[in-house]
């Protein structure tokens, strides 16, 4: 089956031991229907022919970037252009530095820096050079812009260490391809297709002066993993964030709105809530705030401080009794009997699920990639959650709320 047909992938090959894979991956690619312009750094050449890679691909194999042979077009634009996805496998330390800082000085990383398709790297190196602070800094940074990551493998490495650092296997790499492009052509049809969804995340604060105010844990990991889900799903999404430990996702067809207070928060949901149809609000906002806050610093005088805190507005509360065709999502973080305060708080705020989680346990809650989750409806108990990915929470409550306002239930 060729799941690729049509689509047109520039693979990058940098210089390591596993740029012999560069082969396999180059003609499984292209048996998937896929049309793979190979692009070599110099380093590469000393372990693979640029010969072989275009007998394998059946296309002319890129490496320098003064070699322009048609005077019609510029090689590097030309390619960047054309790209439905632009792969790098094997990635060095050397290559993903260049990409996390904007350097262009091959072939390779000019292209990158003009490519506008997604981008997809999968790193091979030693296993302390993959350790090393500035290699994890450099991939955080791209992560953080959007690259997708194929993660390395653990085993025997070319150098004689064992470790992380392997390259994942060609065929491994060719799925991650496949499903990348199957979960981007379903998004038009997806089971979020036409539907609109607003989802809040991060932590609100509530200013007591100019440099200080309250907040909580809240990272916004989980209504990032929601917001990035949702659109691969189909639907037109707008996330709400306050203050949140990372960037947004960096997907343009995701609508962001800063916000800052729980009255901002307020204005800016009730402002999308008339035309949605699925909101979820897994921000964590301030249930209280200083009744005045000072316009200038609050000078430091005596031994204590006393500040004087007022209610907030309930925003999942107010938003349960003025619902009308809206599918209403809500989180409950809970330190203990986190079942018995998520179900009196579906019932109190009608609600048509509470997604309820015990952040004292470990993998789960504020600050992880993981989450522990049940899910519960007036019924009671929907989904039951071990520790996993909050993508994989994401994935799974979403499909849930696509099924329940579909009009089928689990």
């Amino acid at each position: 089956m060729k799941s690729l047909q049509g689509k047109t992938i520039i693979l990058g090959i940098t210089g390591g031991i596993a740029a012999y894979k560069g082969a396999a991956l180059t003609s499984k690619l292209t048996q998937k229907g896929a049309t793979v312009h190979v692009i070599m750094t110099a380093s590469a050449k000393q372990f693979i022919t640029e010969l072989t890679l275009q007998s394998l691909s059946k296309q002319r194999v890129y490496s320098d970037t003064f070699q322009e042979r048609d005077p019609s077009s510029i090689s590097h634009i030309d390619l960047a252009d054309s790209a439905d996805l632009v792969l790098v496998a094997p990635a060095t330390a050397n290559i993903i530095a260049k990409m996390a800082h904007g350097l262009a000085d091959d072939m390779l990383s000019t292209t990158l820096l003009a490519a506008t398709a997604p981008v997809m790297v999968a790193p091979a190196m030693n296993v302390h050079m993959y350790q090393h602070p500035a290699v994890m800094d450099n991939i955080n940074t791209l992560y953080k812009r959007g690259v997708k990551f194929i993660e390395p493998g653990e085993g025997q490495l070319a150098c004689g260490y064992v470790g992380k650092g392997r390259l994942e296997e060609p065929e491994e790499i060719v799925k991650v391809v496949e499903q990348f492009f199957a979960l981007q052509d379903s998004a038009a049809k997806g089971p979020l297709a036409g539907k609109k969804v607003v989802i809040t995340a991060g932590g609100t604060i509530e200013r007591i002066d100019p440099v200080r105010y309250i907040t909580n844990d809240s990272s916004g990991k989980m209504g990032f993993a929601l917001s990035r889900t949702a659109r691969a799903m189909g639907a037109e999404v707008t996330l709400i964030a306050a203050r949140t430990d990372e960037a947004p996702p960096q997907d343009p067809e995701i609508r962001v709105v800063r916000v800052e207070s729980a009255a901002d928060m307020y204005e800016a949901v009730l402002s999308a809530w008339k035309d949605c149809d699925i909101l979820i609000k897994a921000a964590a906002v301030s249930d209280y705030r200083p009744r005045q806050s000072a316009e200038s610093k609050i000078k430091k005088s005596g031994d204590t401080l006393s500040l004087e805190l007022v209610k907030t507005t309930d925003i999942l509360e107010n938003l349960g009794k003025h619902k009308d065709k809206q599918f209403l999502i809500g989180f409950a973080a809970e330190t203990g009997d986190a079942e018995l305060y998520a179900k009196d708080k579906l019932v109190r705020k009608n609600l048509d699920l509470i997604v309820a989680n015990d952040v004292t346990m470990e993998g789960a809650g504020f600050g992880t990639d993981t989450n522990i989750v049940s899910v519960y409806d007036a019924e009671g108990l929907v989904l039951d959650l071990p520790q996993t990915s909050k993508d994989e929470v994401a994935r799974q409550l979403l499909q849930l709320a696509a099924t329940r306002i579909s009009g089928a239930q689990l």
